[in-house]
């Protein structure tokens, strides 16, 4: 069973109504983000569907069916309430991808809240940066990741609420709060808020060029892309097992981790583990994967190990494979198409869009290397970095553009207006991306227009590290930069000036690159310093990154007429 249709077909007669309708959204006035996931799909006769397989690193397993997580997720929902959490206030959730993360993220729905997922690997300033710019109320832990929490409550004066979803009176501090969702007293009604379309659900942070990270502000009809583009684009029906490598505390981990496929009422699989090629092929064959999302970088490094350790598996239940984050190689595509007799699909949209926006559509032809096209209801094109006007001659390189308005954008940058409306230009909302687009309408990915690092599919911002940096006892001058990496496509890579009296040495190195992990994340951290005796500097003091990159990537250093005289 598929849902592929013809893209010429649905993109000439598309219209968002089409989620709209199959959904029944808005019916009793309900346009709630976690009805549509869990109550609709009990509802329509499901509810003994399996909605999660999760195993854990060490192989447990536990299963919920659909009726389980809109139980589960009441009792949430009933529990925050009590707890004095009202609609609007943000609630964080920090923890790893067990099932408590999942289905916390509708209970806060339900209540009316905003959910802000954040990734567990983060270290206790990361954290800090972003629920002090969201103002969060309230976070759900464990008891692995509260030490970070406590560090850093007494700065936060909003957080009124730190809830340890695995604790207990032993393992408590004093304010924390336990909740054990299986022991908790089960609500099987809950009055699930009216939130309108327009109204706030997911706050999701990213990293920018300049300042602290941004917090995208989503709204609860963004369900409607999610939902067409699950249906359409991972061509996930209610037959299949489908997995989503992404953590949640990141856009895909959300969309296609959590709202697209539940939407859609299909039994997704969860893997609370890192990378293991060995561990990712056996978890595919034992629960017999059918529809599997990953990135590029995983890929890459399947691709390394070769397909001896292919052969020791039965994959043969995979029919759809799709890849988000960063662009697939060409030779991804072929590699997959030899070694599992399908290639992957490679999908191209951001946090802001919320949804995917251009795809290698199923049943369209796949050219290796590119993006595809745009999807049904998105209209996408690339303009000049100057005028911001289309451009029309095929293969010319600009800047990927969208016309706002499809129902996934975002609506808000936390707190940021300013920042908000400099990405729409000339009636464009502007991805920050270079491409070009081919005479047959396919799109090819040419790279950042910005500083941003892309490090294996995730963007990490230069100024949260530089300003990291800058906190070492050492460091008096820093620039943080992306460097090529044939796995991760690109690592941080450090150019730091010591202060009088530090030596640059590798002891040194590891002291900087350990603070950097601790202080941010292992996605921040650099992967080579190169220590300085100064740095390239505009006549006012900017640093230039733009040079520093050019080294890194062999490219033309251009203008530098700017540059301080030495």
């Amino acid at each position: 069973m598929s849902n592929i249709g013809s893209y010429d077909k649905r993109y000439g007669n598309f219209d968002w109504k089409i989620s709209a309708d199959e959904l029944e959204y808005g019916k009793d006035g309900m346009y709630n983000i976690a009805y549509y996931c869990s109550d609709r799909i009990v509802e329509k006769g499901f509810g003994g569907r399996m909605a999660m397989i999760w195993e854990s690193f060490k192989g447990e397993i536990r299963r919920f069916t659909y009726d389980d997580i809109r139980v589960y997720s009441n009792t949430f929902a009933a529990f925050l309430k009590d707890t004095g959490i009202e609609r609007g206030d943000r609630v964080c959730i920090f923890m790893d991808r067990i099932p408590e993360l999942y289905i916390s993220f509708l209970g806060i729905l339900k209540l009316g809240a905003i959910t802000q997922p954040l990734f567990s690997a983060f270290g206790e300033e990361a954290l800090f940066t972003r629920l002090e710019d969201a103002g969060t109320k309230a976070i759900l832990t464990t008891r692995k990741h509260a030490g970070k929490v406590r560090r850093i409550k007494d700065r936060l004066p909003a957080l009124k609420h730190v809830i340890v979803v695995d604790g207990d009176a032993l393992s408590l501090k004093p304010g924390e709060i336990a909740f054990n969702m299986e022991k908790a007293v089960r609500f099987d009604s809950f009055d699930i808020d009216r939130a309108g379309p327009e109204v706030p659900s997911v706050l999701h942070y990213t990293s920018g060029t300049t300042g602290q990270p941004k917090g995208a502000m989503h709204v609860h009809s963004s369900l409607l892309a999610q939902y067409l583009t699950a249906k359409w684009v991972l061509d996930i029906t209610p037959d299949d097992i489908y997995w989503c490598t992404a953590d949640p505390g990141w856009v895909t981990g959300t969309s296609y981790g959590i709202i697209g496929p539940w939407s859609c009422g299909v039994t997704q699989a969860v893997l609370d583990s890192g990378f293991s090629t060995q561990k990712w092929y056996q978890f595919i064959e034992k629960h017999r994967v059918t529809v599997w999302y990953s990135a590029p970088t995983a890929i890459r490094l399947l691709m390394k190990d070769g397909n001896a350790v292919v052969e020791q598996h039965d994959l043969s239940c995979l029919r759809h494979l799709i890849s988000v984050g960063e662009p697939l190689n060409a030779e991804a595509v072929v590699w997959s198409e030899q070694t599992f007799g399908k290639p992957f699909h490679d999908s191209y949209w951001q946090t802001e869009t919320g949804a995917i926006v251009i795809t290698n559509y199923p049943g369209m032809k796949i050219k290796p290397g590119s993006m595809g096209k745009a999807f049904p209801g998105i209209i996408a094109t690339v303009v000049d970095q100057r005028t911001f006007q289309p451009i029309t001659t095929p293969g010319t390189v600009g800047l990927i553009a969208l016309k706002p308005g499809w129902p996934s954008m975002f609506r808000a940058y936390w707190g940021n207006e300013e920042m908000y409306r400099s990405k729409f230009r000339n009636g464009w909302y502007i991805c920050g991306d270079r491409s070009s687009i081919d005479a047959e309408g396919y799109f090819w990915f040419v790279g950042r227009d910005d500083d941003v690092i892309n490090t294996a599919g995730h963007l990490v911002g230069p100024f949260e590290i530089e300003s990291a940096l800058l906190e070492h006892e050492a460091v008096a001058e820093s620039a943080a930069v992306g460097k090529p990496d044939p796995v991760n496509m690109e690592v941080v890579k450090a150019f730091v000036a010591l202060k009088p009296g530090y030596e640059p040495d590798a002891d040194m190195e590891l002291s900087i690159m350990n603070f950097i992990r601790k202080k941010l994340s292992p996605l921040a951290m650099p992967q080579e310093i190169e220590f300085v005796d100064s740095l390239p500097k505009t006549r006012s003091g900017k640093i230039m990154r733009r040079l520093l990159r050019a080294k890194e990537w062999g490219q033309e250093i251009g203008d530098v007429s700017t540059l301080e005289n030495d």
